[in-house]
């Protein structure tokens, strides 16, 4: 048990040293992180709207909605 948790520590330390030493890689990550961001944030309201919040008014119609078209044959 000690020798899994001392591996896991080494393990842990590898990565944070590496990534305290980074320079271009810390920019880099953020240019990734922001492009993602943007990315599922603009996926999201293009291709996933929130339609059973604009065709039903109630949470009862809404799942009698949801119920039936998930029980169709």
């Amino acid at each position: 048990m000690a020798t899994e948790a001392s591996l896991l520590r080494r393990i842990a330390d590898l990565y944070i040293e590496g990534f305290r030493a980074m320079k271009v890689g810390r920019q880099l990550w953020l240019l990734i992180a922001l492009k993602l961001l943007i990315l599922f944030g603009v996926m999201k309201i293009l291709f996933f709207p929130d339609i059973l919040n604009t065709r039903f008014d109630t949470d009862a119609q809404r799942s009698a909605h949801v119920l039936e078209n998930l029980t169709k044959e």
